[in-house]
């Protein structure tokens, strides 16, 4: 006869009332709840650290083409955001609406996505815009909507191809992604002057434009972590949808190319676009069917999701509202996390 102690047959015991009382694993969630005009799908419990339970997805904005590069100014507080195929920059202010602040954008005649792009500030408070139509980067002072003058347009002699988003580092040099979105027959448009849909960095003085990437078949969002550590870029090719990330070097140069997180399965409306950082190093990425949440070691978390596919997004108000550019909408969410306004 096997003797059992008491203690082990308790042991046993627990294990087994411990293991019929597991529950399954949570499965992919959306509230069923009237949330506004969208919802969350919630993919890990660490999304209500992030999103309110009771969110509510705000539509500010209806009745236009595709909407892009959405940025709040703080002095003034009002909404700038792009039209690229409606060839206008607009102005959205609480209580105001949507007001045109430029428009027609490109005059130069041909058709397509050749309005503004991304938006972001200098140290000076201007406006920095990447422009698709005449495939550059400009300047503009704020608030008047006066004359445009060039921050960069060309690489050794070529002209870019179309400019797509951009953000300064704290050392004023900008990095800024340079697909063929912009040109009508992108990559085979005859007018396509350079052999790289590149990642770029220009000088503070912007006197020297490097080089840094060439990889990626379609560069586009573009953002740092908090400590600018790694530098995240969206790739918007139906082929490999994916965000990259990328190691700043103490030079500011880029090392250690990867994947952040391949989407490239996913069959939802829409591709890695527009993206942005949290103070606590979490990222919110337009990408197939809403806003994807990551943490920062890749974990997907849970999505945004509006009524409209999201092309950018940008913090806006106090620092806790995400502004959405949703083709053609704009749309706002409150949330508990804490973004850095540019």
């Amino acid at each position: 006869m096997v003797k059992v102690s008491f203690f082990a047959l308790v042991t046993v015991l627990a294990g087994l009332l411990a293991c019929s009382s597991e529950e399954p694993p949570e499965a992919e969630t959306a509230d069923s709840g009237d949330h506004g005009a969208g919802t969350v799908l919630k993919m890990d419990p660490a999304l209500d650290f992030l999103v309110p339970v009771d969110y509510r997805i705000e539509k500010l904005a209806e009745g236009l083409v595709f909407t892009e590069g959405p940025l709040w100014i703080r002095d003034g507080g009002y909404l700038l955001f792009s039209d690229v195929r409606g060839n206008a920059l607009y102005r959205w202010a609480p209580g105001e609406g949507v007001s045109d602040f430029i428009k027609p954008f490109f005059e130069g005649g041909r058709e397509g996505g050749i309005g503004p792009n991304g938006l972001t500030l200098d140290s000076k408070g201007n406006l920095v815009i990447c422009e698709h139509g005449d495939r550059r980067i400009s300047r503009l002072a704020l608030p008047n909507a006066g004359e445009r003058t060039v921050v960069v347009d060309n690489y050794q002699g070529k002209r870019l191809n179309s400019p797509n988003d951009l953000a300064y580092k704290s050392d004023g040099w900008l990095y800024f992604t340079d697909p063929p979105y912009g040109l009508t027959q992108q990559d085979e448009d005859p007018a396509k002057e350079l052999d790289v849909n590149g990642i770029y960095r220009l000088s503070p003085d912007e006197r020297t434009l490097e080089l840094l990437a060439q990889g990626q078949t379609r560069p586009n969002g573009i953002a740092f972590s908090p400590l600018e550590e790694t530098l995240y870029v969206a790739n918007s090719d139906p082929e490999h949808k994916a965000w990259m990330a990328y190691d700043v070097k103490e030079d500011g140069t880029l090392d250690n190319a990867r994947t952040f997180y391949d989407a490239t399965s996913e069959t939802a409306e829409g591709l890695p676009d527009g993206l942005k950082v949290d103070k606590r190093g979490n990222l919110y990425c337009t990408g197939p069917g809403g806003v994807w949440i990551f943490a920062s070691d890749g974990k997907h978390l849970g999505t945004i999701q509006p009524e409209e596919v999201p092309a950018n997004v940008a913090w806006g108000d106090d620092g806790k509202s995400l502004y959405m550019t949703a083709r053609t909408g704009l749309y706002r969410i409150r949330l508990n996390a804490e973004g850095t306004i540019q």
